[in-house]
């Protein structure tokens, strides 16, 4: 990933845990973006994904900010 505008990944869990933190993120002024395979390819007519692993990506530059947020989220919910 050399480009400073790339999404990365940051984190996968259930669809709550993935909103929630989402929230956090986003209460701090980071975007955050939401990818479900699972529910994808529910919508196009085909199973596809687990329903447990929904992804949160970032923007690049924003993981500086978001590090401590993220740890935060972890440590919470161990």
């Amino acid at each position: 990933m050399t480009s400073s505008n790339n999404l990365i990944h940051v984190f996968s869990g259930t669809e709550v845990a993935v909103l929630i933190l989402k929230g956090k993120l986003e209460d701090a002024g980071i975007s955050a973006h939401i990818q479900n395979d699972y529910q994808s390819g529910i919508t196009a007519g085909f199973g596809g994904g687990v329903p447990s692993a929904i992804d949160l990506f970032i923007q690049e530059t924003d993981l500086p900010q978001a590090e401590s947020i993220i740890q935060e989220h972890l440590l919470a919910n161990q």
